[in-house]
């Protein structure tokens, strides 16, 4: 910025050392009354003098008024800034960010092709993790500032006050139950019973639940049973196993009667969450107990605090876990995207999508924010940068004024002398 005052005022300073030699050659050639060669010295200082008078009047009228002198359609920087700025902010818009001009732009780089690059690195993609790790780092300190998190709790609390607890589980099953998706969640609990039922350590439990109840309700008969242990052994493996063959028959069989009850009591219980009062009531006061337990507060929040401090220390630390995992990933993707062309043909047209969909909107942003700025700066700030800008070019033309003024004086003098 100085270096350009510097030129400016240097520039400004030969262009006006011009217009006094010029009127100080005028002076000297009047003083001998043109005679001889004054009389060619004369011609030239006038129209030299004229033309920088006229050029200087120019260049100032742009900037402000000549020597402080309201004269119309000059100071035109400053009158005009509202104007300025409302163009200038068109013409990037139009010009700059025009849609189909972005477009081109965004295919011309190929931004899945230089993402794929980038990633490819390994030193880029360490840099990529880093940055990431940043900002979750600076995420939770945000999420953990104790106003932040009073007003997410309220937020939460509010969304679950509104929630309609007993409608939305009626639509999951709903959900559910489309495509007979719930006969596979019933396949797969009992895939998993029968996992279970084949341990021994499980055996044996049912062995030891069959024992206790024995003891309970007929201990006279537990005394009675010969070789005890060994037996309620057998009862449990006996048990387990036909339990296993019940769950095969079931897994092999799709009209199986349990299937049948299992899907009208699925019915039954979601026609009841939207139609049963009493239901309803209750799920409403599960969830309102859900909200007002502090137990339940106080254990999410140490939850979150556990979380927040392991996510922390590892992603402060030198060797962190996370930030492997992410540079990893960023290499992973890089090299897939490397090798398939229809991956980055899909990026390139999403991003192209995107910029469709959002171009004209940011653009227009763009613009009033352009002209809002240019319209709150201070007149002479304004002026000052435009000149600091194209002011030094402009000194120019007061020199070539000068000096294209005094031949011009000198042609019309040479013509008059030939037509005289």
């Amino acid at each position: 910025m100085e270096y350009k005052r510097r030129i400016l005022r240097r520039n400004k300073t030969i262009a006006g050392g011009l217009m006094v030699a010029a009127a100080i050659l005028f002076v000297i050639a009047r003083f001998h009354k043109g005679i001889g060669y004054w009389e060619w010295a004369s011609a030239f200082s006038e129209a030299a003098m004229i033309g920088a008078l006229a050029d200087w009047f120019a260049v100032v009228a742009l900037f402000r008024h000549p020597l402080g002198i309201p004269i119309p359609h000059t100071a035109i920087i400053p009158n005009k800034k509202n104007t300025i700025a409302d163009s200038l902010a068109e013409f990037i818009r139009d010009k700059f960010l025009a849609t189909e001009s972005l477009i081109n732009k965004m295919r011309e780089f190929n931004p899945a092709q230089r993402i794929s690059t980038f990633l490819s690195s390994e030193k880029n993609a360490v840099s990529v993790a880093t940055g990431v790790g940043r900002i979750l780092v600076d995420s939770l300190s945000f999420i953990d500032d104790s106003r932040v998190r009073k007003i997410i709790h309220a937020a939460i609390n509010n969304r679950i006050e509104k929630l309609d607890l007993a409608t939305t589980v009626a639509q999951v099953l709903d959900a559910l139950r489309k495509e007979d998706r719930h006969q596979k969640v019933l396949d797969d609990v009992l895939r998993r019973l029968a996992v279970w039922l084949a341990i021994p350590e499980s055996q044996e439990k049912i062995a030891t639940a069959i024992d206790n109840w024995v003891n309970k309700e007929y201990p006279m008969l537990g005394r009675m049973i010969p070789n005890r242990e060994q037996f309620m052994k057998g009862a449990g493996e006996k048990i387990a196993n036909r339990l296993n063959i019940f769950i095969q028959e079931v897994n092999a069989d799709p009209s199986h009667e349990l299937r049948s009850k299992f899907n009208d009591t699925l019915n039954e219980f979601t026609e009841k969450l939207r139609n049963d009062d009493a239901l309803r009531g209750k799920v409403e006061s599960f969830k309102q107990e859900i909200i007002a337990n502090p137990a339940l507060t106080e254990y999410i929040n140490s939850l979150w605090c556990d979380l927040k401090n392991w996510l922390q220390v590892d992603l402060n630390g030198q060797d962190s876990k996370i930030r492997e995992k992410l540079a990893s990933t960023a290499v992973g993707l890089g090299r897939t995207l490397s090798k398939s062309k229809d991956l980055k043909d899909s990026i390139n047209d999403h991003l192209e999508r995107m910029v469709r969909n959002y171009a004209d909107n940011l653009r227009i942003g763009f613009a009033r924010h352009i002209s809002g700025t240019i319209q709150q700066w201070n007149d002479e700030d304004f002026v000052s940068e435009i000149e600091l800008s194209i002011g030094s070019d402009l000194q120019f033309i007061r020199m070539n004024g000068t000096l294209v003024g005094g031949m011009i004086g000198l042609i019309i003098h040479a013509i008059t002398l030939v037509l005289g």
